[in-house]
């Protein structure tokens, strides 16, 4: 069973961001710091092993952390970096959530990991209206399926998850938590209400 002691976490930060100019999401200031800054100052308190899924600026990231990048060329989304995890780090279950959500639950990592029973493989935060994909704890036993998936040219995440044995996690009582920042547009309005 998953616990915040021995679950790993991974930032995804291995998009292309094209709807924010094709600026790198995770370093893209928001209130004068990188975006991906705002998400480790959330997930340092709840977890020990965070690591970062890049594919561009990985030096850059290098300065938050361990940094690996996609085994998968061509930007395959968030399955890509959940696929190169699996394959990068040991752990029974490892959790994930994007860079470009800065203002994450504080108790992101318990809620998610109480919510699994043993027959879980896949744990999705829902914000009360809907679920939160890129939000998600994993049990390895997923990767056959997802490598499947992946070869058969599939990028959609949430086909996928209905392959599974997957639980929602309920956070309505924050459901601001999981506002994400894909444009120019989003970031200036969202700094300016910080």
């Amino acid at each position: 069973m998953p616990t915040p002691e021995n679950t790993s976490w991974v930032i995804l930060a291995g998009g292309q961001a094209s709807r924010m100019g094709g600026n790198d999401k995770g370093l893209v200031e928001l209130a004068g710091r990188a975006m991906i800054e705002h998400v480790m100052e959330t997930l340092k308190p709840q977890t020990d092993t965070i690591t970062i899924n890049a594919n561009r600026n990985q030096e850059r990231y290098r300065s938050y952390g361990k940094v690996f990048g996609d085994h998968i060329q061509n930007y395959p989304g968030p399955l890509g970096g959940m696929h190169a995890a699996l394959h990068h780090l040991d752990d029974e279950w490892i959790g994930f959530v994007p860079c470009d959500c800065p203002q994450l639950p504080h108790d992101l990592v318990a809620r998610m990991s109480a919510a699994c029973s043993k027959n879980t493989d896949i744990a999705v935060a829902h914000d009360g209206e809907h679920i939160q994909p890129v939000v998600t704890l994993l049990n390895r036993r997923i990767l056959p399926k997802l490598e499947k998936f992946l070869e058969n040219g599939d990028r959609k995440i949430i086909l996928l998850y209905k392959q599974c044995n997957m639980t929602t996690v309920d956070f309505s009582d924050q459901p601001n938590a999981f506002v994400n920042l894909n444009t120019p547009e989003e970031l200036q309005k969202f700094g300016q209400e910080l």
